[in-house]
């Protein structure tokens, strides 16, 4: 019963992740470039602009992560859903 649960649960991620893809990429976007300010901002050795610089290139690999993460959920959403998959209604 917990593998169903663990299931439909990583189902219902996914499932939201296909539908607000944007939202998705904004929200590790975000999530990235606070913490990576935090951080930086806790290290007394670094001039005010290195910090946002390091936090800004820490942003844009976060970036970069997400997207990659949005295709596969994508690639995955188009091969393994049959014909559930929003892709299909925009390839006619």
């Amino acid at each position: 019963m917990a593998q169903s649960n663990d299931q439909s649960t990583l189902e219902s991620m996914r499932k939201w992740v296909v539908d607000h893809k944007l939202r998705a990429v904004g929200t590790l976007w975000l999530s990235g470039i606070g913490s990576s300010i935090a951080y930086n901002w806790s290290r007394t050795n670094m001039k005010p602009s290195v910090k946002i610089i390091h936090a800004r290139l820490h942003a844009q690999a976060f970036t970069l992560a997400a997207l990659a993460g949005a295709a596969a959920v994508e690639y995955y959403d188009h091969h393994h859903s049959g014909s559930n998959s929003s892709a299909k209604q925009y390839a006619n």
